[in-house]
Order: C-alpha cells, then structure tokens, then sequence
C-alpha cells in the first residue's frame, strides 16, 4: 500500500508551500550556519541561521526522512523494486544513469542518495512514494517539515535540483537532521557507508568529513551555483554529539574548513577537547601557501578537498560529475 493524503489535506500542503516558498533565497556567497547539542538542541553557535538559502541535495534528507517514515509504517519494503520512470532517467546529475522501465530497490535508492547524492534515484523514491506523482511528494515533504517545526522550508522535488521556491534555513535543517537520529535511529547507519556496490563498481560517499573528522559519522552534501556549498554533518565525541549546518560556502575547501571550525568550537564549549584530525588516503592537507592567513584553521594545517584517484570503473558517471552545475 503506498503512503497517500487525502484530497483536502494535499490541497492545504500544495496552498501553504505556493505561499511559503514565494520569497527568494539568498544566493551563494553569504554563509550561514549553526552548530546545535544533538541531544538537547541547545544552540552553540549561530550565524544568519535563519535566514532562507536554497538547499541542493540537502533536499534528499526529508526525502530519506519520509522513505524511513514509510518503512516504518510498513507501507514500503525494504527489498521494493521501485519503477523508473522517463521523468526520473531525464534528471541533472549527479546520477546513476537509470534507465526508463528498469527498476531500483528501495535499499539502493537510499545508499545512492547518502553516497552519490544520485538526483535520479531521489526521483523514483519521491514518484514511488508519492504514488506516481513527485510534485504530490514534494508537497508531503513539506508538510512533514511543518510538522517538525520548519517552519521556513518549502520543497518542490524531492533531489533538490534548482527550484526558486525550494528553500530552507541552517536552523530548519539542524531540526530536521536531528530528527532524523531521533525518529529512525535504527537507519541512521546508512548515512555512515562508505560506499556501495553498483553495477561493476563501487560509489564512494561524497561526505568529506567521514574519515577525517574523529567521530564524524553521517549527514549530507548539497551543492548548486545558486546554492553555493552547503553541508550538514554530525559527530560524537566522548559523551557529546554535535549537529552543525553551513551553508551557501564559495568552495569545497571553505566549506569542509569551516565546519571543522565550527565543531571544534562546539566541542570546546560543550567541555569537550576536540580530537585530532585523521589522517587517511585521499585527503591531504597544506602547511604552507599562506595558511596561516585563513580565519578557519586546524593546528596549522587548511584543508584542502577531497580527490578520489583511480575511480571504479564500469561506472556510468563518474565521481567527477560532480563539478557540474547541478551537482549534490
């Protein structure tokens, strides 16, 4: 049986996010973000966190949220064989390169949208939830985020492709991530993986603070032009797990530096001396070039981004596809 609304309530949902999503976003460029205790929600640090950006490929966290709500409700599977349709094989990258009348599990849906951030896979999940129709999704989706408490996001598809009425807060998402732990724990590994296996290779996971950043295990990236960079990450150390939120960053390298910033500053505040940076294959830092000079540091050292060498090949888009305009 799939989830449905009934016809007034979807009329209400379709009204309230017409209206909700009619002021535009603040363009790239302009941070925002917001570090919160995930278990108390305390607010540790703040900056325009409630100021409304366009949210990418964060978009895909309400999206994975109502995938889990429907798992739970037993209204889907986990082993679904989920329809692709021509609209789903038709988006922007990053993708899997479906293509139309095949089929995608639910569990690889879920595996794609925390690794690859696959807009492709996000859209059968939101038609197959949505009984056919991702628009009827999206205006779930937003009464969901209502119904959490964010009260300034608005979603209309369910990847987080450009939408100019899709917008949301660093506020708005740290209510969302953490419910994400709260509600579905028995899930929250998934955000965690690595990678995973697809067709002749292996998707690696695009979160550049897994294995990096001790106690760091989960959350998402999102990236559009408008968009600018945005990420939301969690992490545990000792007793204390934290939640933080950037979003709209100029780069990958400013991003990641300022969310480790930004969680080191928490852990510190929360009583907790932060742990030393990881050193793993991959990843690679500069002590020189000028390091010195930029206002988020880690004990001498600027993060540059991540690389992968020597993709899997067999693989229909590569790790590089990232680079394009509408990209996780």
């Amino acid at each position: 049986m799939r989830p449905f609304f009934s016809r007034a309530l979807l009329s209400f949902v379709v009204t309230l996010a017409a209206f909700s999503g009619t002021a535009r976003a603040q363009f790239a460029g302009h941070v925002s973000s917001l570090v919160i205790n995930a278990r108390t929600g305390d607010v540790l640090s703040e900056s325009d966190a409630d100021l409304q950006r366009y949210p990418a490929s964060l978009t895909k966290m309400m999206t994975l949220y109502m995938t889990f709500q429907a798992l739970e409700r037993g209204s889907i599977t986990i082993d679904d064989e989920m329809p692709v349709s021509i609209h789903a094989s038709i988006q922007a990258p990053s993708k899997l390169g479906l293509r139309p009348g095949t089929h995608l599990g639910v569990e690889q849906a879920i595996l794609a949208l925390v690794t690859k951030s696959a807009n492709d896979a996000a859209c059968v999940l939101g038609e197959y939830l949505g009984g056919g129709d991702e628009t009827r999704f999206a205006a779930q989706m937003t009464y969901q985020a209502r119904r959490l408490g964010m009260s300034h996001t608005t979603f209309r598809n369910a990847s987080g492709l450009p939408d100019p009425d899709q917008v949301t807060t660093a506020r708005d998402l740290s209510v969302l991530a953490r419910a994400l732990m709260r509600d579905f724990p028995q899930y929250y590994h998934y955000f965690g993986v690595k990678g995973f296996p697809f067709r002749h290779g292996v998707i690696p996971n695009h979160d550049p603070l897994l294995g990096l950043y001790q106690g760091a295990d989960g959350f998402k990236t999102g990236y559009t032009d408008l968009a600018g960079h945005n990420l939301v990450s969690s992490a545990q150390q000792g007793g204390v797990r934290l939640i933080g939120v950037v979003l709209g960053a100029p780069s990958n390298e400013s991003r990641n530096r300022t969310m480790i910033s930004l969680l080191d500053d928490g852990f510190s505040a929360s009583g907790q001396v932060p742990l030393p940076l990881l050193k793993k294959p991959g990843y690679y830092a500069m002590a020189h070039h000028g390091a010195g000079h930029h206002p988020h540091m880690r004990r001498g050292v600027v993060l540059v981004a991540y690389h992968a060498h020597g993709a899997p090949r067999g693989l229909r888009h590569s790790w590089a596809s990232r680079r394009g305009h509408h990209r996780s």
